[in-house]
């Protein structure tokens, strides 16, 4: 077991053990506009009809673009699965729209 979860967790440039990283461009971007979004509709301010669709799609786009960087570039198996789970999330999310 030992062997696996050296495998699965070790970053393969550092050596070092990875399970979470600081947060790199895209997953601010998915943080900053999905708060944002909550704010807003939590919020009885009003806003143009544009809004939230708007943060919505940035959100989406900025989580989409973590998850396939990760997927991509991913420092361990760890980090690809994890971006690969989130892929097939926003798949299954947007068939189930269609």
């Amino acid at each position: 077991m030992s062997r696996f979860v050296d495998w699965f967790f070790r970053d393969r440039a550092t050596g070092a053990i990875v399970i979470g990283q600081w947060p790199n461009l895209p997953l601010w971007v998915f943080g900053l506009s999905a708060g944002l979004a909550w704010i807003v509709e939590a919020s009885a301010v009003a806003v143009p009809a544009w809004a939230m669709p708007t943060l919505q799609i940035i959100s989406a786009v900025g989580l989409a673009w973590w998850a396939l960087d990760e997927v991509i570039r991913g420092v361990n198996p760890w980090r690809r699965c994890l971006g690969g789970g989130v892929v097939l999330l926003m798949l299954w999310q947007l068939i189930r729209r269609l």
